[in-house]
Formats: C-alpha cells, structure tokens, sequence
C-alpha cells in the first residue's frame, strides 16, 4: 500500500477554522474523487516528542515543526501522479492551497513495509 503523507503550516492570518471548512467543502471531496485516492485523512498536531539515539539526547516533549498533516492512502502510485498532474489538482486545487492557505510545506511519498491491525 502507497501513502502520500503532507506535511505543512498554514499563512500567517488562516484561521483553523477556516482551513477546516475549506477542508471539509472543497479539499476533501477533491481527493476522493481521484481514482487512486482510498483515503484521505487529515490531522491537526498538537505537539510531540523528539529525541536522538545516535547523540545521545534522551526523548523530551515538544512543539511539532508542522501543525497539520494530511495522510492519502494511494491504491497505485503511477495513477496517483497521473491524478496530481490532473488540471483539477494541479491548476485548480494546488493553485488555492498555495496560495492562499499553505506557509511550508513538504511532500512524502512511500510504500508501507508492515501495517498491524488489531482485531
């Protein structure tokens, strides 16, 4: 299984609720109705842990880099580029989230090598 996983922070002056509406009206909708899009979900963080093994520096609470985190589960990840070069994501939907919505942001792409599921 293919997953896209985008990480971002909103524009200064975006107000969550605002962004959860856009969501909700526009942004989610979309990606379901991509071909490879099984599922989309989205995440506000609240803040994390970090750490590092290699130096030594044990785990400690803090802020995440990223507010929001958006989880695409993807059924074919040639026919999901083919879906983000369409001119309904590309031109339409990229355009207003770029810029209008999104500060920084950074795109992951990968296949899953174990997924548990409890029963």
């Amino acid at each position: 299984m293919a997953t896209s996983i985008i990480l971002y922070n909103l524009k200064d002056g975006v107000t969550d609720a605002e962004y959860k509406k856009w969501c909700e009206d526009y942004k989610g909708p979309l990606f379901m109705s991509l071909s490879a899009c099984n599922s989309f979900t989205l995440l506000k963080m609240f803040g994390g842990i970090k750490g590092n093994g290699k130096e030594g520096h044990p785990p400690e609470e803090t802020l995440s880099p990223f507010n929001y985190i958006g989880v695409i589960d993807v059924s074919n990840l040639a026919e999901w580029k083919q879906n983000t070069e369409s001119k309904a994501f590309k031109e339409d939907f990229f355009h207003q989230w770029f810029s209008k919505w999104v500060a920084d942001f950074y795109v992951l792409v990968g296949d899953a090598v174990y997924q548990g599921r409890s029963t």
